[in-house]
């Protein structure tokens, strides 16, 4: 048995749904449903129903069921549901495709006059989104990092249009290219290279419920920069650079949760900075580099030790930028006596409250002027 053309596949549809649906449709009107829409061309989706009305005689008291049943199969529209209370006879479900310019969709003073009641009107044009997700805040970061964290000239030259060191070598193969002729003289810049970034992240009690957030940007930014280096702070000091490098964020967090000893433990801030500035080969990490410390500051141990590590760090740093939950909150001031005495060798004292605030702290940061 041969298939059916497909312009007739939704006719005959629609006469299998009517017998369904208990109208009486024989085979001959059918045929003469066929052959009228042949006959109308049909130019419009109307020349189709009235085709479907003259040829299969729906019974008047039945139109409504008739016309529901035609919309549905022609123009791909569900059928509403009732709505609770007393109907409008204004009220009529209304189709908007964009590709017959008959139909306007309603008005928004039609569609909802309203949030306290039900309508039967339908509101096809509009839609309100929520807010961006953690995931799609740490997706856009990624995109955005690479060019906005900041840069350092390196040793390595390239060719430039601007001024420069002169290129002699290319200049004496372009003289012999051109029998003797220097038409111009190239030029050589240091390249621009990454800074690498030093992220350290407080994981004592007092920072439990930001810690997840804050591995998860951590990997993201390793992700983004592959000059990074990631240490924890508690009442030790665990490297996890390692972990922060898998590709697999969950096996990153994992691996990360085996090498930390000190979770939501103490706070000893200053000894934690201390240990890290005493390892020479840590301590090398810093030199040159923008380091990021996600902590409250909430320091319990003695203040002089922190502030003696943030002042040794801010000599070998490129920059410094504390960003702290705690700054999200109005009226937010620096009371712990450390971090107070601390301030004048940070670069910028941010908002980490939020995954959003965070990453908008990296990614507009300003070096203070020296």
């Amino acid at each position: 048995m041969n298939a059916l053309p497909r312009p007739l596949l939704p006719i005959m549809t629609f006469s299998a749904l009517l017998r369904s649906s208990g109208f009486s449709v024989a085979p001959e009107q059918t045929e003469s449903f066929i052959a009228g829409v042949g006959l109308l061309g049909p130019r419009s989706i109307r020349d189709v129903h009235r085709a479907a009305v003259a040829t299969l005689a729906p019974p008047p008291e039945r139109r409504d069921a008739f016309d529901a049943l035609f919309h549905l199969v022609f123009l791909g529209q569900t059928i509403a549901a009732p709505v609770t209370g007393e109907p409008d006879d204004d009220d009529e479900v209304v189709a908007f495709d964009d590709r017959d310019g008959g139909i306007e969709p309603p008005e928004s003073a039609e569609a909802e006059q309203s949030g306290s009641a039900p309508t039967g009107a339908e509101r096809l044009f509009a839609r309100h989104f929520g807010e961006l997700t953690e995931n799609d805040i740490l997706r856009q970061f990624q995109h955005a990092a690479p060019a906005a964290l900041p840069q350092r000239r390196s040793r390595r030259l390239a060719s430039s249009k601007a001024r420069g060191q002169l290129d002699m070598r290319r200049a004496l193969r372009e003289a012999v290219r051109r029998d003797g002729e220097v038409v111009r003289l190239p030029v050589l810049q240091r390249r621009l290279a990454q800074r690498r970034v030093l992220l350290l992240i407080d994981v004592s009690g007092s920072m439990k419920d930001r810690t997840d957030t804050q591995l998860r940007f951590a990997h993201t930014l390793a992700r983004a920069t592959n000059r990074l280096e990631v240490f924890t702070l508690g009442t030790r000091l665990t490297r996890i650079t390692r972990a922060m490098k898998r590709n697999s964020r969950d096996r990153a967090l994992a691996m990360a949760s085996t090498l930390v000893a000190d979770w939501d433990g103490g706070t000893r801030l200053g000894d934690a900075l201390q240990a890290f500035l005493a390892v020479p080969r840590f301590a090398g990490f810093a030199r040159g580099a923008f380091c990021i410390v996600l902590s409250d500051g909430l320091e319990r141990g003695d203040p002089s030790a922190m502030t003696d590590a943030v002042a040794r760090m801010s000599r070998l740093a490129w920059a410094i930028a504390w960003l702290t939950p705690l700054a999200g909150n109005d009226g937010y001031a620096v009371e712990t006596s450390a971090l107070k005495a601390a301030l004048p060798y940070l670069d910028r004292l941010g908002d980490a409250s939020s995954p959003e605030r965070l990453c908008r702290e990296i990614l507009r940061f300003e070096r203070k002027a020296s």
